[in-house]
């Protein structure tokens, strides 16, 4: 099995602050950092950590070979990222005292990808491959159709959420992996348990899987609902949590895990991920999330 991950990369400037800038407010920056990020680059390399074959497909700018290479670095195959003259996609990330940030984001290369190049890579997909995708990028819901039309597997985490994800084929969705603040928005209710069972019955061939941060996170499909809890632990940096955890829960599901869990696995990964700065350096290999123990992160 390989995850064909269409996301974004970019190059993230991360400031250290006391606390977020408000309207008309300038303020010094305790430290600044320049990382690897984009949700889709962080997710490819969360799954190869976990052990599972990825090949990334996407684009960067000449200011991103780097990218590239890091990707290459990690066991995640490359070869097929297209190279634009514009500059890569980058982020402008704050990160206060409680290890909360806000983020601004510039699409550069990541939003002019060549759609048809990309489904060309995806028609070497085989049986029981998977694709993967956020809202990072151009081309979401285009490939969306293509790749459930090809017969994979399809991921979405739409994030960051904007409106024009309610008119994606989310039909064509198997797996939709979105915090609080994105399930809000789509299914227009306020609790959680709302949220869900509004998007089980707006999209009821797709399962839904609702993070919540400290309160744990909800699983539902036609059969079942699952709640599994947090890991309590020192919060860092949580830049990465969301993605990291979409990973692991993926990896677990193609690991033949149970549901519960690759819940857990994914839990436990983001509460490592948390405790350390950046972005696609936080992320833990799989020895570090076994070491945590079945103990931990039960429901």
């Amino acid at each position: 099995m390989r995850v064909f991950n269409f996301g974004s990369l970019n190059i993230d400037h991360v400031y250290s602050m006391d606390k977020f800038v408000s309207p008309g407010e300038t303020l010094p920056s305790i430290s600044y950092s320049k990382f690897a990020g984009g949700k889709g680059l962080n997710q490819s390399i969360a799954l190869a950590k976990a052990g599972i074959k990825v090949t990334h497909l996407g684009s960067v700018g000449e200011d991103g070979y780097f990218l590239r290479d890091l990707l290459d670095t990690h066991g995640v195959d490359a070869k097929e990222l297209q190279i634009l003259s514009s500059a890569s996609g980058h982020a402008i990330i704050q990160v206060d005292a409680n290890g909360e940030n806000c983020i601004i984001l510039h699409g550069g290369a990541n939003v002019k990808n060549d759609e048809d190049k990309v489904l060309q890579k995806l028609q070497n997909a085989e049986n029981g491959d998977i694709f993967l995708t956020q809202n990072e990028t151009n081309g979401v819901a285009f490939l969306i159709s293509k790749a459930k039309d090809l017969g994979l597997t399809t991921v979405f985490n739409p994030a960051p959420m904007t409106e024009d994800v309610s008119n994606y084929p989310l039909e064509k969705v198997d797996y939709l992996i979105l915090n609080y603040t994105e399930g809000k928005m789509l299914s227009g209710a306020s609790e959680s348990s709302k949220i869900i069972e509004t998007l089980s019955q707006k999209y009821p061939r797709a399962k839904i899987v609702l993070t919540l941060g400290a309160d744990g996170v909800i699983y539902k499909d036609d059969v079942e609902e699952i709640k599994v809890e947090s890991i309590e632990t020192e919060v860092i940096d949580s830049t990465s949590a969301g993605d990291t955890f979409s990973a692991y829960f993926i990896a677990g599901i193609n690991m033949g895990l149970d549901v519960k869990a690759a819940l857990r696995q994914g839990c436990k990964a983001s509460s490592i991920c948390i405790t350390r700065e950046g972005a696609a350096n936080s992320i833990p290999s799989i020895d570090e999330v076994l070491e945590l123990g079945e103990s931990n992160g039960s429901s």
